[in-house]
């Protein structure tokens, strides 16, 4: 699940205008909309954890954390204001420290036993800034510096305050005030020269130098390419070059395939979603079951390969790790020389007892297809031990001869303790006992684990209280604060400016000779807070000066006027004055209104809110017998209990409404058949008797019933209006 941390510079620089129109800080915003939308086209793009980070000190800093939800992070962006100082340093480290918060509680660094690639968090820090100078409280500064206390616990057992999963890209923007009038150069987007580009390289990313929206795109397009999970790894050549090959001419001097510092690309299981590894990567010294504490280790472990050509070697039943290597100038100089059958061997330097250089741990290879360089992550020192692991499966059937076992116990002299207990070396010899005895130690001593576990605890409470901090959002309490003047004289105290003050004016200083400078050491002057809503009908000093008479009008005409109608919970200046976000929240908007009144007669059948025909009646509730009778109202099915019919008039419920049958079959009117023509003998006539002609006089008593119903409607409506019109 890949996390991607925006840090946007919000100091008081980021508030000019380009040619555009808008400010560096809405084009900072808009660019992490676009970024969002970009990614949103992946479908891997649903486990993705968005975080912000501004230039505000912890935890007003933190916007959006490891709890905050999408709806939140949006809503910070938005809100976000340029008003502070340059703080990239210590902005940084924040994002860094928020980053690194729970891996000692979940384990993936696994200090002291090893590297696993396949334990990893990947991460991509977005910083949007204009490149200026860094400014703090204490100056400018020319160059980026971290701090280097944090309260991070466990931050000692890493040398950079980075991870090899967390990579760092800058944007910078330097789009021009004025349109200029020079064409765009064409390719790729520069590298900017700011202060903030060495930090982007050391952690294997870039920084990128925004001259135009365009190149803001192309860049943003870029970063979205970069998503992907994996580890970086320093890369550099150990012994002599190669030979050469027939057409290359061999050049003098370092050669930029010697040294690499690039991501090996960490695939997860299609089936599962996470990567599964069995072999780490060995650490740069040799365990020490004496040493009371852990050396610390680089965030980006040294691998140094060989260019001596070594066969690949690979026997069932023993796994290894493959990773595809980023394309670089050592994976272009490894594909070049066209041999995908040799591979050359990497090394970890002091990671064995009596080498310098250590053992082999796996190599690199070009693939077949020489289309791309793998790391084959093995056994350590693999050269050794696969040949009897291979004698052990196949020659002796797992039943090994004392020769053996004394080849296997002085490999396991040679290896790593921490080895053992977490790679899948037990689970290869599982068929052949008592190889590994039960008392071997793994590398690490008592102390040593027991102050991993203290870690782990303490960095589960700082997570916590640093998740509670910020979802409780404490407002600061800014203000400028007021220096004491120390050992300073002040002016006013000064012999000469007394005796000139008085020469001139004829009149002293009537200060006091001695001034208690510790009085106001805590005072604060109060800042504007743009936060705050304008009060302007309880506040008077919310009123700017211009619009005091035209206030006191609306006050006025508020205050005499009794119809108006206006909001709950609204000031009358500002019904019309809704932001654009909230004017399609009708919801709120239903929630202010007063309660309705209820309905006269609730017996009537409610009508539906819906367009068309206004006359549209719910028909949930209709039901017509053979009697003709329209019925409203829920039915029910039961059976009547005896004596019901006659308590219809007294308590046990109104009697039913009937519609209104037609003016031809009211009692006391003669009613006259149509006069219908002789049937034809061929075809005997449809009487009532017969079941079609039941329900063709149905059908015909229907419609009259549906037309008489809906002229009397309009009859008792326009009677309606009328009475309402008298009033």
């Amino acid at each position: 699940m890949p996390v991607l941390l925006f840090l946007i510079d919000t100091s008081a620089s980021m508030n000019q205008r380009t040619h555009l129109g808008t400010t560096y800080l809405d084009i900072a915003k808009g660019a992490v909309e676009t970024f969002m939308k970009l990614r949103g086209r992946d479908p891997a793009s649903r486990g993705d954890r968005y975080m912000l980070i501004n230039f505000e000190d912890v935890p007003l800093g933190i916007k959006a954390g490891w709890k905050e939800s999408h709806s939140t992070f949006m809503t910070e962006l938005r809100n976000l204001q340029a008003t502070g100082l340059t703080t990239v340093g210590q902005s940084l480290r924040t994002a860094f420290d928020l980053l690194n918060l729970n891996r000692l509680v979940s384990g993936i660094d696994n200090y002291g036993q090893g590297r696993n690639p396949f334990f990893l968090e990947p991460s991509i820090i977005v910083a949007i800034t204009d490149g200026n100078k860094l400014t703090s409280s204490s100056g400018v500064q020319d160059e980026l510096h971290l701090p280097l206390t944090t309260p991070l616990p466990g931050s000692e057992l890493t040398k950079e305050p980075f991870r090899w999963d967390q990579r760092l890209f800058a944007l910078v923007l330097r789009i021009p005030g004025h349109a200029s009038v020079e064409p765009e150069p064409l390719g790729g987007v520069p590298s900017d020269d700011s202060a903030i580009t060495p930090m982007c390289e050391v952690t294997g990313g870039r920084s990128y130098s925004v001259f135009s929206q365009r190149m803001l795109n192309q860049c943003l397009e870029s970063l979205v390419q970069k998503i992907q999970s994996g580890v970086v790894i320093n890369f550099e050549k150990t012994g002599p070059d190669p030979p050469p090959l027939e057409d290359e001419v061999p050049k003098p001097g370092p050669q930029p395939w010697h040294s690499c510092h690039r991501l090996i690309y960490v695939r997860p299981n299609p089936k599962t979603g996470v990567p599964i590894g069995h072999w780490p990567i060995p650490e740069a010294f040799w365990p020490d079951t004496n040493s009371p504490t852990l050396p610390p280790r680089s965030a980006h472990p040294h691998v140094r390969f060989s260019c001596m050509d070594a066969e690949p070697m690979v026997i069932d039943k023993v796994p290894f790790d493959k990773y595809e290597l980023e394309p670089s100038p050592l994976t272009q100089y490894i594909l070049e020389r066209k041999s995908p059958h040799t591979c050359w061997q990497v090394f970890v330097c002091n990671s064995a007892n009596y080498s310098d250089l250590g053992q082999p741990f796996g190599y690199l290879k070009a693939s077949t297809a020489l289309n791309c360089v793998n790391l084959f992550v093995m056994p350590y020192n693999y050269p050794v031990l696969l040949p009897l692991l291979d004698d052990l499966i196949r020659v002796h059937k797992f039943k090994p001869p004392v020769k053996w076992r004394q080849l296997f116990e002085n490999y396991l002299k040679t290896m790593p303790p921490y080895y053992i207990g977490v790679s899948s070396l037990p689970g290869v010899i599982m068929g052949a006992p008592n190889l590994l005895s039960d008392n071997m130690e793994y590398g690490m001593s008592y102390s040593v684990v027991s102050y991993l576990k203290k870690l782990s605890q303490q960095t589960k409470i700082e997570y916590e209280r640093l998740i509670a901090s910020v979802a409780k959002k404490v407002s600061s309490e800014g203000g400028i604060k007021v220096r004491t003047r120390g050992g300073v004289v002040s002016l006013a105290q000064r012999r000469d400016f007394t005796k000139l003050l008085a020469s001139i004016t004829g009149e002293t200083a009537s200060l006091p000779q001695e001034l208690n400078t510790t009085e106001f050491s805590g005072f604060q002057l109060a800042t504007l807070n743009k936060s705050l809503k304008h009060q302007g009908f309880r506040n008077a000093y919310d009123i700017p000066r211009m619009h005091l008479l035209d206030q006191l009008s609306r006050m006025r005409r508020n205050l005499l006027s009794a119809n108006i109608c206006r909001l709950r919970g609204q000031d009358p200046d500002q019904l019309h004055s809704v932001p654009i976000a909230q004017m399609g929240n009708y919801q709120d908007f239903l929630k202010a209104l007063p309660q309705p009144l209820r309905d006269a007669d609730p017996e009537r059948p409610k009508r539906l809110h819906t367009f068309g025909n206004p006359f549209k009646l719910d028909k949930k509730g209709m039901m017509i017998d053979e009697a003709d009778e329209f019925v409203t109202g829920p039915q029910n099915k039961g059976k009547r209990p005896p004596g019901d019919s006659s308590m219809q008039g007294s308590g046990g419920g109104g009697p039913k409404r009937r519609r209104c049958m037609s003016p031809l079959l009211r009692p006391g009117r003669a009613y006259t058949p149509p006069v219908s023509p002789a049937a034809s003998p061929s075809r005997p006539a449809l009487d009532g008797k017969t079941g079609f002609g039941r329900f063709k006089t149905f059908k015909k008593r229907m419609l009259i019933e549906q037309l008489e119903n809906f002229l009397e409607e309009i009859h008792n409506r326009s009677n309606n209006m009328n009475h309402l019109g008298g009033f």
